[in-house]
């Protein structure tokens, strides 16, 4: 596939670096040269320096016979021209906008039409960051909780603890834990390292486990690998921006929520916008303001500024004044393995949010939701099935039957409106939703590959 990237920045980047060698040809347009060489030094893709929205400059980044442009500039407008030029000049069949605005978004359904702006789909960084949050917080104690097939299945990371009532004890033993819970250890790493789930691997305590199961029962598995964590009512929001008001409106009604903010005029913005919300104007690391505050009674402390180091203090600060329960937004990759774990719980990446939301439009085949995993290097997909025996690799074959690459696991599928965990003699049929989880994404067009029906399928 041919796929131009407008912009280099962090989402532009890794989005580059998770397609390529995927047999994709891939060029990344900026107005920065330096960016560009840096990319170009890292992976086999083209640069072109320009403005991302010039018809010359999309015209020799090869947009006369691009199958898909996904701009993610810096900005809304940028991103919104380009898809315009693309479709106008060159009809390029796919145009993908990164769009943060508000004020676009709330208009969207009038707005991204191919006869106003051609925006074939959209990425809104915040509002993915607000859902990742609010299912965090809805769990306590995961670490990732991604919901498949409308919301019917979901697969939740969490560290196994000591006293965890599986710990020390083989995968097997589970379903005589929880007989009435069908679940399915999709993947553990131990050590940051990938282990094949079997029904003899014995679970350790730091175990980061992966399992996936109907989300009614996500919290009756969680209690097989640490203890149960009571549920969130207390709340304190650092930064106001659109992901912190998001944050804020979502939870206001059913927890006691404050909300600090740097600048005067927005807090004021925030004490008319939001209902329930006690919103101050202050500085999250200032130590007084916290002890105030009884930063001691919050359940969690949640910092999402645009300021990576002010968000990590801030929450470092809290976890030390007593807070149970700390997350930081972080945009800068490179930080979020250093600082989960210690006094920082859940380190949050939107650039992933947005990679994945990106992944599930770039995929071949009808892919329904993909989400990247650990920092990249594995994939969660839900793709649906379609065809008949003759025309399709999985319909009507059983999942031991099925030529899965190495490390792929067939986890659980999603059929009308049953949840079904996979096992070697479930058989797929046509329209069924397939959760995958890929250890290693090298592998991601064998598995999108499967998932295609043959040209006579009708």
């Amino acid at each position: 596939m041919k796929i131009i990237i407008l912009g280099a920045g962090q989402v532009g980047g890794t989005l580059a670096e998770n397609l390529v060698g995927e047999q994709n040809e891939i060029t990344v347009v900026d107005i920065d040269g330096n960016r560009l060489r840096e990319l170009q030094d890292k992976y086999d893709l083209q640069g072109v320096t320009g403005h991302s929205a010039h018809p010359d400059v999309l015209r020799r980044a090869g947009a006369e016979d691009a199958d898909m442009i996904i701009a993610v500039t810096s900005s809304d407008e940028v991103n919104m021209v380009a898809c315009q030029v693309a479709y106008s000049i060159f009809k390029t069949p796919t145009k993908i906008a990164r769009i943060r605005s508000e004020q676009y978004l709330k208009y969207r359904e009038k707005l991204f039409q191919n006869d106003d702006l051609p925006v074939d789909h959209y990425i809104a960084p915040e509002q993915l960051v607000t859902k990742y949050i609010r299912r965090l917080i809805d769990y306590p104690g995961a670490l990732q909780v991604l919901q498949f097939g409308d919301g019917m299945l979901s697969l939740v990371a969490v560290k196994a603890y000591y006293g965890g009532l599986l710990v020390g004890y083989a995968l097997s033993a589970l379903k005589e834990h929880i007989p009435n819970v069908e679940t399915r250890v999709a993947a553990i790493y131990r050590q940051g390292k990938a282990i094949k789930p079997l029904g003899t691997t014995v679970i350790e305590a730091d175990d980061e486990v992966f399992f996936l199961a109907a989300t009614k029962h996500i919290r009756a598995v969680m209690n097989e690998l640490q203890k149960l964590e009571r549920s969130y009512k207390k709340i304190m929001i650092a930064g106001g921006g659109n992901i912190g008001a998001g944050l804020a409106r979502s939870l206001e009604k059913n927890h006691s929520v404050k909300l600090l903010e740097r600048s005067k005029e927005r807090a004021e913005q925030l004490s008319e916008m939001l209902d329930n919300t006690v919103v101050f104007c202050g500085d999250a690391s200032d130590q007084e303001l916290l002890s105030e505050e009884h930063i001691e009674q919050v359940d969690v402390f949640i910092a999402v500024t645009n300021d990576d180091e002010a968000n990590i203090m801030s929450a470092m600060l809290a976890k030390r004044m007593g807070a149970q329960k700390t997350m930081v937004l972080i945009q800068r990759g490179a930080y979020v393995d250093l600082v989960q774990g210690g006094e920082i719980d859940i380190a949050i990446s939107p650039q992933q949010a947005t990679i994945s939301a990106l992944l599930t439009h770039v995929r071949r085949g009808d892919i329904v939701n993909v989400y990247s995993l650990r920092k990249g290097a594995a994939e969660a997909i839900e793709a649906v099935a379609h065809g008949d025996e003759n025309t399709s690799k999985v319909v009507g074959r059983a999942i031991a039957d099925i030529k899965l690459p190495a490390g792929t696991t067939i986890g659980a599928i999603v059929r009308n409106d049953d949840v079904l965990i996979a096992h070697d003699d479930t058989v797929i049929h046509s329209g069924d939703h397939v959760i995958m989880f890929l250890i290693d994404k090298k592998h991601i067009n064998v598995v999108e590959k499967l998932f295609q029906v043959s040209a006579i399928f009708l």
